[in-house]
This record gives C-alpha cells, sequence and structure tokens, in this order.
C-alpha cells in the first residue's frame, strides 16, 4: 500500500550534485558558513531563490543584492564542477479552463516524469493544487492519479519548484500572488511525508515565499501514521482525510487504503489530531450517484464524525475514463447537506472548477514518459488524460 511513512525515493543525481530547492534555510547557511561565508549571505541567497525567484545561475551572478564573496560562491559552487544545482521543473504546456479561473500546469521532472499541478483563481486569490508523487499507490477506485499507479515520490525540491512556477505564472500575468496551497494533486503526501515536510518548511519560511503554514493544507486518504507523526511533532498545517464511505466495506469498495486503516483506527487518529491542534478536520466525500449518496448514507457519516470538529466538503464525482460512476446530482446532493446540518456538522457543495482540462478533483494524470534505451533521451508523454 505505498512506500513507508517517511520514505522519500528519487533519482539519484548523476554528479552527485544536491539541488539548492532541497535545502531549507538552516541547511543553506550551514553549508555557506562552512565555506567561509558570513551567514547574512545565506539570506541574501535564500531570497533570491525563493522569493525573487531566480531559476538560473546566471541570474543568481547578475542579482545586484550579491556581494562578492556570494557571487564568487555561486560561479563556484552551483553548475559544472560544483556541489550543486538549481533545477526547475520543465512547463511542457499549461492550458486554461473555459471557466477563466483554472489552469493546469504540465510539469516534466529531470528524469522525465510528468506531474500536473493546478492554479485556482477566486476573489481577491490565487490556491495552488501541488503534487507530491508522479502517480500513487493508493488506488482509488474513482481517482485518475490511482488508476496509473505509482512511479516514484517527489523530492524537496520538486515540490517546492511547483510553487515556485505557479507563483512565477501569477506573477507574469499580473496577478495576485499565492495565498493558499492545498497538497491535493497527484500522490498521497503521508506516503512521502519527509519531503513534504521540508518542502513545506522552505515554502513557509518568512525570509523567502513566506507563505502561511495556516493555508496549506495536506490531504490524506487516511494514512494513519502519518496523521499520528504529524501529531507527534506538532505540525502546523490543516488536514483533509479522503473519506467517501462511512462503513469499512463501503468505503474499502471505493478507497483500498480503508483495508489498511479502518474506520476506527482512522477516527480515533482524527481524534488525536483535532485534540493536540486544537483545529478541526476537513472530510473530502465524493459523491457518487447510486453508491454513496442517500440520505442513509449522510445519517451514517453524521454519527461517524460525531464528537470530532469537522467540516465535510462534498464533491459531486468528476469524470475519470477508468471510473463508470456518475455525479451526484444537485437535489440528492442537497438532500445529503441538509441530513448532516441535522447531524450537526457543517458542509460545503464544492464548485466544480477546471473540468473541461481535467483539472478538477481527482483527475490529475499524467503518464510516465519513455526513455530511449540508446540515447537516453527522454520522449514525449505518450498521453496526459483524465
Amino acid at each position: 500500500m505505498g512506500t513507508p511513512v517517511g520514505n522519500v525515493s528519487s533519482p539519484d543525481s548523476a554528479g552527485g550534485e544536491r539541488s539548492l530547492l532541497d535545502l531549507s534555510f538552516p541547511e543553506l547557511e550551514q553549508e555557506l558558513v562552512a565555506d567561509g561565508l558570513r551567514p547574512i549571505h545565506a539570506q541574501t541567497l535564500f531570497r533570491a531563490i525563493h522569493h525573487d525567484l531566480a531559476t538560473t545561475k546566471e541570474a543568481l551572478e547578475a542579482h545586484p543584492g550579491f556581494l562578492p564573496p556570494l557571487r564568487r560562491w555561486v560561479g563556484g559552487q552551483i553548475g559544472t564542477g560544483g556541489r550543486f544545482t538549481l533545477p526547475q521543473l520543465e512547463v511542457v504546456s499549461e492550458v486554461l479552463s473555459s471557466d477563466g479561473l483554472t489552469r493546469k500546469l504540465l510539469l516534466r521532472l529531470a528524469d522525465g516524469q510528468v506531474v500536473e499541478t493546478v492554479l485556482m483563481g477566486f476573489s481577491g486569490r490565487h490556491t495552488a493544487c501541488l503534487s507530491t508523487q508522479a502517480g500513487c499507490a493508493m488506488g482509488c477506485v474513482f481517482c485518475a492519479t490511482g488508476q496509473m499507479g505509482f512511479v516514484r515520490n517527489l523530492t524537496p525540491g520538486e515540490i517546492v519548484s511547483q510553487v515556485h512556477r505557479a507563483q512565477s505564472a501569477l506573477r507574469a500575468s499580473g496577478g495576485t500572488g499565492l495565498r493558499n496551497l492545498v497538497l491535493m494533486g497527484m500522490g498521497e503526501p503521508l506516503n512521502n511525508y519527509d519531503a513534504v515536510m521540508a518542502a513545506l518548511e522552505c515554502v513557509c519560511d518568512s525570509r523567502g515565499l513566506n507563505l502561511g503554514s495556516s493555508r496549506i493544507t495536506i490531504s490524506t486518504v487516511g494514512v494513519v501514521p502519518g496523521i499520528l507523526r504529524m501529531v507527534a511533532e506538532r505540525r502546523p498545517y490543516p488536514l483533509a482525510v479522503s473519506l467517501h464511505g462511512s462503513t469499512d466495506a463501503e468505503r474499502s469498495a471505493l478507497v483500498p487504503a480503508g483495508r489498511r486503516w479502518p474506520l476506527d483506527e482512522l477516527m480515533d487518529a482524527c481524534r488525536e489530531y483535532t485534540t493536540a491542534t486544537e483545529g478541526r478536520i476537513f472530510f473530502e466525500w465524493t459523491l457518487i450517484a447510486g453508491r454513496n449518496d442517500s440520505p442513509e448514507h449522510a445519517a451514517r457519516l453524521g454519527a461517524l464524525l460525531r464528537g470530532i470538529p469537522s467540516h465535510v466538503n462534498l464533491i459531486p464525482l468528476n469524470p475519470t475514463q477508468g471510473f463508470d460512476g456518475t455525479a451526484t446530482q444537485g437535489g440528492a446532493a442537497k438532500r445529503f447537506q441538509e441530513v448532516l446540518k441535522e447531524a450537526g456538522i457543517p458542509s460545503t457543495l464544492r464548485q466544480r472548477r477546471g473540468i473541461d482540462v481535467a483539472a478538477g478533483c481527482g483527475q490529475l494524470r499524467a503518464e510516465r514518459t519513455r526513455t530511449d534505451p540508446v540515447t537516453n533521451s527522454t520522449r514525449s508523454p505518450r498521453s496526459v488524460s483524465s
């Protein structure tokens, strides 16, 4: 059922160099000080990379805020012959939804894999939906990423680079900057725990992008060890749990992870989280006609969540090629919501966004690229579809 919590598998760098995007500020400062530079230079470099979004060695060398010692360090330590790289995910394509507010970025990783990042515009704010793995091992039957299977975990720098690309796209279009992040793209964040937390440390750092931790939501299919580890480490990020069923049999039919972490175990972990954080959990419920959308389903959900500070996001099923279910229509969705209200559970019927470009919840899918065995050159992806 995926890789163990905290395990990070990623392609090795051919020359052993480290990506500067993988480094937190304390790690970057340690590297510079070890090379004889003053700590102040770490702040300058970190800001140039994470706030100013410098993407190349040449851009750093030309940065007006760099003093000669830092400029010399950049010249000698980044790129050929140096210890570090500054890799950026290549934007293969950018597609704008007909809603005018949602765009999907197809991003190529260094080894040729591709992932998708979604930018959503709202009144006065923008949210980026990030991927944390290429593919996913959780196998949720209605999710396009789950249907494609697991390829590998992303590194911290590959997650951070998605934020950079999203921020750059917004700046280029003259829009307001990023306000919120949701880790609800490709992959299970808590099965790539260490890389995810390292990436979020970078994007929250006040010396860089300075995004507030309360505006970053981690979505999980219910990886209990990861939830408990967040509690033990007092991680400050809001949590969303994909539920979709209110009995073990009902849930496991849609979410295979339910067989590994039954509902009683998952609910206990959720109670520990809300007690420790004094916050609430967002529970995601994909409404599938005839499968989990009746008033009886809603009543069982209300009973299941009793006593847990929570908010339910109701998401009409988005179409994918690998699942033949259909979305619950408005009347049934409203009745479901009314039953939850009677049980004292607040809910929101989620607005559908980006469906026409397969950017909606559960629609992200980017097939693995092929590598030529002779030239080792990467070909175009076979397809990128829902």
